[in-house]
């Protein structure tokens, strides 16, 4: 094992102050900050490792003997931002629960629409949450704050922070709102503020560095099996027949390939990390020709993001600053029917979507317990007086990371990993792209 590292990352947290105040917790397992957590990570974690390892240290995630926040005199707010994703009332739900009952944070504000609900120009109405008014929305969808993309002048959001004498601000989102809790934070910490900034990732693409598991990616793998199994009946209920499925993943195909791992039924996979041709003897028409030939049908998986060489430049950035993407999928389709008619074979294609369903959903079981954790170790970490990190699970711990690492790079699928090499074996398209 390689443990040099290239540039060995800063894991340490920061803090707004001592604690001194005894914690309301009657907790027998305490965190220990000056016992930190020594963990091997791999490129399935680190995209700038390669196939090298590397051990680090982290500050464990926990409740801590001693409170920076007197809780009856702390107040809260809590903001969602970016695409939806199962499980964010969950998380909400699970932060309003540990603050009030464990905690007696008397006062938790729910932010309206994203970082809109900071500015006063938008004249979004705060919304105050309580047990009473959260204890079942983890049986829903989506979020019940609201959510919107897109950046806010860092300077505005603090200034209602302080107007609305926040001490504390969970912020719910992705690499884009956690770059924003870092702007906030900076901000923070410029007027000497005492405002702790806590990040609770959200990605269903789970693609941000050094989390390997972001909330919602279970749900969404589930969901997408789902869709697959149904592509499959159809592809296999016709003579010649293609199901093409279309999943969620901009720049990173976690979902697409988890899913074909447990479906065991996908023919090809098409990813964002893995460039492909259409044409040629080795292009993906003349693949999916010889496996419709021998088998007389196909699965085909497509990753939104997958195949960007071949569309058009595309066409300017959406408000979180993403670029729009081409209609891969719309190609494919197009061109494999043209592909079939100038050869004089029959095929029948059925295209799913699913796309919308996938990120719109309750959480299932096992994100849900995710969800409870994430919840009740970000109010921790709060009440702790930490700042400028986030919670998350590395390995089987749950650690605090600072924001500039998760806001430094994006994670994306190693493909010549163990792991993309089990997910091309159970496609087995390598078959059918070698030339006869």
């Amino acid at each position: 094992m390689d443990t040099a590292p290239k540039t060995s990352p800063d894991t340490a947290i920061a803090s707004l102050g001592q604690a001194r105040i005894p914690t309301p917790l009657r907790h027998p397992r305490y965190v220990d900050d000056s016992r930190p957590l020594s963990l091997v990570m791999t490129s399935e974690e680190l995209a700038e490792l390669d196939n090298d390892s590397l051990l680090l240290e982290f500050e464990k995630a926990g409740p801590r003997e001693r409170l920076y926040f007197d809780p009856p005199k702390t107040k809260c707010a809590i903001v969602t931002c970016g695409g939806l994703c199962p499980g964010i009332n969950d998380v909400i739900r699970a932060i309003v629960m540990e603050s009030h009952y464990h905690y007696g944070v008397r006062t938790v504000l729910g932010i309206r629409n994203g970082l809109r609900g900071f500015i006063p120009k938008y004249r979004y109405d705060l919304v105050e949450l309580t047990p009473q008014s959260v204890s079942d929305i983890h049986q829903f969808g989506g979020t019940i704050l609201g959510s919107s993309r897109g950046p806010q002048d860092p300077a505005e959001i603090v200034d209602a922070l302080e107007r609305l004498n926040i001490s504390v601000l969970f912020v719910i989102g992705g690499d884009g709102t956690m770059r924003a809790a870092k702007a906030i934070m900076e901000e923070v910490e410029a007027r000497r503020r005492k405002i702790a900034v806590i990040g609770i990732p959200k990605t269903i693409d789970n693609d941000i560095n050094f989390i390997t598991r972001t909330f919602g990616f279970d749900t969404a793998v589930e969901k997408a099996t789902e869709a697959i199994q149904c592509a499959h009946v159809e592809a296999t209920g016709m003579d010649m027949g293609v199901g093409l499925v279309k999943l969620m993943g901009r720049e990173a195909g976690f979902i697409a390939a988890q899913a074909t791992l447990a479906m065991q039924e996908v023919n090809f996979l098409l990813v964002p990390e893995q460039p492909f041709e259409l044409d040629g003897e080795n292009g993906l028409l003349m693949a999916l020709e010889r496996r419709l030939l021998a088998r007389g049908h196909a699965l085909v998986v497509c990753a939104e993001g997958a195949g960007r060489s071949l569309l058009e430049e595309e066409k300017g950035t959406d408000a979180s600053g993403n670029a729009v993407l081409g209609d891969i999928c719309g190609l494919i389709a197009r061109r494999a029917r043209e592909h079939f008619d100038s050869r004089g074979l029959e095929m029948n294609m059925k295209f799913i979507d699913p796309s919308y369903i996938i990120r719109s959903v309750p959480a299932n079981a096992n994100d849900r317990v995710y969800c409870g954790f994430l919840g009740q170790h970000a109010v921790h970490a709060a009440m702790a007086g930490k700042t400028g990190m986030v919670v998350t699970q590395i390995k089987t711990s749950m650690v605090h990371l600072p924001l500039d690492l998760v806001t430094s790079k994006k994670r994306f699928l190693n493909i010549d990993s163990d792991y993309w090499s089990s997910v091309m074996e159970a496609t087995g398209q390598g078959a059918y792209f070698r030339k006869k």
